[in-house]
């Protein structure tokens, strides 16, 4: 991967990857992908930008597929674009506790389950963030909504 082609996102935005989707991995390379995931899991901790697309192929570590093996290798494209990108904390004196979430209706293809996400910022510094699929199935978008607020403000008061 060191020769290839830097992209500009780790992740299509109309990617959307399913358990079934693609040929099946020899062992070899499904080992393989297992490592590389474990990898980028433990860089989305400096990482944020990847958090989501690792997040994603993570749920695919079991039985992985061509097409998850070709998304990996896109997030690794998308880290070779911006190699000193990261968290950065500023020095400056400007402390205010900020919050946002926001919430896809039924966006995981399989389970048709809500995703929340939310990031927290300290001045300028991102100092939590987190993506996760939601419990409960949702009627409407305001439902998954409300439910991603609901999380954000338990998680910035508690």
């Amino acid at each position: 991967m060191l020769n290839c082609a830097p992209m500009p996102t780790p992740m299509l935005q109309s990617s959307r990857l399913s358990p079934t989707q693609g040929a099946p991995l020899s062992d070899t390379d499904a080992s393989a992908y297992r490592r590389l995931i474990g990898r980028l899991l433990y860089l989305t901790n400096t990482r944020p930008d990847i958090t989501f697309s690792v997040n994603n192929l993570s749920q695919f570590v079991t039985a992985p597929t061509k097409d998850h093996q070709q998304a990996a290798f896109r997030v690794l494209r998308y880290l070779k674009s911006a190699p000193g990108s990261g968290i950065f904390f500023h020095s400056s004196n400007f402390i205010k506790l900020k919050c946002f979430s926001d919430s896809d209706w039924a966006t995981c293809p399989t389970t048709r389950e809500s995703i929340t996400r939310f990031s927290i910022f300290l001045g300028n510094s991102l100092i939590a963030w987190k993506s996760k699929k939601q419990q409960t199935i949702f009627r409407s978008s305001s439902e998954a909504e409300y439910r991603a607020w609901q999380l954000q403000h338990v998680k910035s008061s508690g």
